[in-house]
Formats: structure tokens, sequence, C-alpha cells
């Protein structure tokens, strides 16, 4: 990074900077010996050109165009959605050119203190799940967690009721897909019991979601069907004692950080998010997957214009065809609603300085670090492999969210340079990439990733970051979603609705 002033440039090759203060017009900076006048006020977070930029030329950002000038831009001229294009199109062909980068050793004796399951799975909660298999019982399950909390208080981390309105009226994928992250949730082992919750007469009735879950510990899953009981709290609380009761013995032990499993999420992203926050959650993927640790990416449309650099990290050609597939089929759905696949970015990322959907997904992968893809997979499937995997499923913060946890991941690390008061099922570590929205919003952010600006150290900011990641799962830190008792889950709808 090249730093002049108020003004950085990622990348010895980008003809753009971008500004890390608000800079007025007239201002000047010497940018690698070229004289930059600023023509305009600029936003915090917004681009300037660093040289004449002609029309139809690519806009350079991290050393990668994120669109193309459609106008002539002279140096020191601000450069956003008033004067550059996207250079997306639709589905491509592509080839496998790898590039593996051979990455750092890492100490292998980093721990975290986690809870073995009798199948052998870890957990880093010792918590209480109620699982609706429709959402007719939403408010039932509810009221459960909140009498059962007071009941059990003391014999698990918490009763937590996880509720959506899908299960019944959906037909073929789409309800398969219900029941795939349903199943997922139920068999995620910071769960020590769950209660599926049922209606009775719904699509996804507790005999079909049986099939969908498989094999399944009775100590460990109970099912209440509400429309067969006299008193559905009454029965349910009776079940939830028993799964406390189970959970009770569980007691943290000494796990391997190669046992870890992180999502990787970003939601409210400014221009910062590619500078600070998604760098430093790519310096934790790569100490993590260095370990035999598993991290996983998703947000499919936010990997369009970077998709390339995450095709030629594929171990094989057997991944990368797959990572193809991943991309273009996506790029199907879009088209197939008649939507062009560059609808985005949102307007708080562009607010926040992002002009282009190429400029937030170049800097969205970066959360992917530099290891090596050694999976693809589909939306709610189990991660199994070490490494990096990629997740199908939208950039919908709350969607998202939810296929990480039911892909497996103990934790999401989401950045942000906007904010979010968001949480998942599992911890939700919120990471600005500004002290200024760390400073505005501790009752959200978890970890100042805004550092980075300010000098700090990038070696003791990862390292900081990734002891702290590590106490999060020890249990010796909760995250602000927990704190707070935000926890939520939403899944893909997209099928037809009876």
């Amino acid at each position: 990074m090249i730093k002049s002033g108020k003004l950085l440039k990622i990348n010895v090759d980008d003809n753009v900077a971008v500004a890390l203060e608000d800079i007025k017009s007239g201002e000047s900076f010497d940018m690698q010996g070229n004289f930059i006048t600023i023509a305009e006020d600029v936003e915090k977070g917004h681009k300037i050109a660093c040289r004449n930029i002609s029309q139809g030329e690519n806009i350079i950002k991290y050393g990668w165009p994120i669109g193309h000038a459609i106008a002539d831009i002279r140096a020191g001229e601000y450069v956003h959605t008033n004067n550059i294009k996207t250079n997306l199109k639709g589905v491509l062909n592509y080839s496998y050119s790898p590039s593996l980068t051979k990455q750092e050793a890492y100490e292998s004796t980093a721990s975290f203190m986690g809870y073995v399951r009798e199948n052998g799975d870890i957990g880093i909660r010792n918590e209480i799940w109620i699982i609706n298999t429709v959402g007719c019982v939403n408010k039932t399950a509810e009221r459960l967690a909140q009498e059962a909390n007071s009941m059990f208080a003391g014999k698990t981390d918490g009763v937590y009721a996880f509720t959506h309105p899908y299960g019944c009226s959906q037909l073929g994928d789409d309800h398969a897909n219900t029941q795939k992250i349903l199943a997922g949730l139920v068999r995620h082992p910071n769960a020590a019991g769950v209660l599926v919750l049922g209606l009775g007469c719904e699509n996804n009735n507790i005999k079909e979601f049986k099939k969908a879950l498989g094999e399944y510990s009775e100590d460990r899953v109970k099912f209440l069907s509400t429309q067969e009981v006299e008193d559905e709290i009454e029965a349910g609380l009776e079940l939830i004692g028993q799964l406390a009761d189970y959970a009770a013995p569980f007691k943290r032990q000494q796990c391997p950080a190669s046992k870890l499993i992180v999502g990787l999420k970003c939601g409210g992203s400014d221009a910062f998010s590619g500078i600070t926050a998604n760098p430093l959650v790519g310096m934790f993927s790569d100490m993590l997957t260095a370990q035999g640790g598993i991290s996983i990416l998703t947000e499919v449309p936010e990997m369009f214009g970077a998709e390339t650099i995450l095709m030629n990290r594929c171990i094989n050609e057997d991944v990368f065809g797959r990572t193809v597939s991943l991309i273009n089929d996506f790029k199907d759905y879009f088209i197939k609603h008649n939507q062009e696949i560059y609808e985005n970015p949102s307007p708080g990322n562009k607010k926040g300085g992002i002009s282009t959907l190429e400029e937030k997904s170049l800097g969205c992968t970066q959360k992917a670090g530099t290891g090596a893809v050694v999976d693809v997979l589909a939306y709610g499937d189990k991660v199994r492999i070490p490494g990096v995997n990629l997740l199908n499923g939208p950039g919908n913060d709350m969607v998202a969210a939810t296929a990480l946890a039911a892909s497996g991941a103990h934790i999401i690390l989401f950045t942000t340079g906007r904010g979010t008061p968001l949480g998942s099922p599992v911890p939700t570590v919120k990471i600005s990439s500004n002290t200024e929205l760390y400073q505005r919003k501790s009752s959200w952010i978890d970890f100042n990733a805004g550092l980075l600006l300010e000098g700090g150290n990038s070696d003791i900011v990862k390292k900081d970051f990734f002891s702290y990641v590590l106490d999060v799962a020890s249990g010796n830190a909760k995250t602000k979603n927990e704190i707070n008792g935000y926890r939520e889950i939403a899944i893909f709808k997209h099928g037809v609705t009876l």
C-alpha cells in the first residue's frame, strides 16, 4: 500500500486512491512523484483518480478492474457511480490456471476449550435449541424458550428458539432446502440437546422431517407434535427438562484449533472493508487452515468479478469445475428472474464509497485469505474437508449466516463498515472496518480492524484477533449478539408457495 497524506493507493497498479479522511477541493498530494490536486470535496472512503483516465479505460483498484470509465476522468477528480460502470456480463466460460500460494506455517499448538459430543463432534456452546418444523408454532417455541430458561437456569448455556415462516406450502427443491437447513441446525454440536417442534399437519411434519434428518441420538433430540398433546407447553417443558439433564454433564476440554469451523461473512460494507476487516479475516483464515481448520466463504453474488481469483486457487480441476458451476448457476438464477447480475452494491455500500459489484467482490473475497479452495458445498451441505470451502448461498446477511451455521460453522466472523446488530444461531463476531464505527456502536462491534488504518502492526493485530476468536470458542468471551440476545435464522426461499 502507498500512503500520501489523506490518500491511500492499495496496489501499485491502481489508477485510483482512497480518501482516508474527508478531503476538500484544492488540497494537493504527492502520489509517487505525481502531484494531485483534488477537484471537488470527497468524503472519507471514496475514490480519487491518481492520473488521467480515458473514457472506456478500466478503473483499477486492488490491482484489478472494478469497472470502466464512462467519461474522461482527470487526475484528482472524484470517481464513483457518476463516471464508472461495471464490466460484468452474463454466464462466462473459464479456464483453469492454478495459482496456489504456499501458506506460511503457523504454530500448531493453538487450542480452545470445547465440548466433545458423544459422536465425536466438537461444540463451543452447551445450549438447548428449539427447531420448528413449521412457522405455525413459532410463538409456542418462543414461549417454551422463555419459560425453560427460568426453569432450567444453570444446567446449560441457555435455551434458544429459532423461528421461521416455512415448513408448509412448499414444493420440490424449495421444500427440500428448508429441510436441509433445519436438519443442519438440529445436528449442530453447539446444541447439546434439541427439541424439534412441529404442528402435525404440515408438509414438513415430524415423520417426514426425520427422513431428512437421518440418524440421531434419542437422548439428544426430542420431538413434539403439538396437535397430538393436550398441553403443548407442559409437554414441551418436560422434554426440554430431559434435554437439560442430558446436557448438564458435558464439560469443556482442550481441543486443537484444527477442530474449529469458521464461517466468513460481510455486511454493511464500506470502502475500508476491503482494506482492513476483510484482509484481517483473511489472515485469520490462513492461520486456521494452516493448522488443519476449516473456513467457509459464501455470498456467491459477491464473488462476481473476483471469481477467477478463487477459481485459480482451486486445489484441482474437479473443484475448479464445481466453482465454475457455482458461479454460472447463480448467474442463471438472476437471469431466470429477469434481473441484472450486477444489481449490487446496496445503497449503504455506495454511500460508503463502493461503486460497482466488482469493487465489492474484490473486497469481499479477501475474507478467504490466500489458501487453496478445497471443496464446493451445495446450499445446506455439511462441511467435510479442512481448508477453504465455498458454500452456495446468496449475499443476504441473515440467509447467508444461517447457511453457514447449518453447514457446521461454530463461529461466524462478520465484517462491517456501516454496522449491524444481526446475530445468527452461533456466536457472530462483528469486526468493524473503521474505528469510528467501533466507538459509536460499541454495543454491536466485537473487534476493531480500523487499527490497521492507524498504524497498527498487522502481525500483532492478526495474532490478537486469532487469540480473541479462540477465547470466544472457549467461552471466555461472549460476542455482542450473544450478550444482546440477538439470534435469528432465515431460509433461502425460491420456489412456489401453495
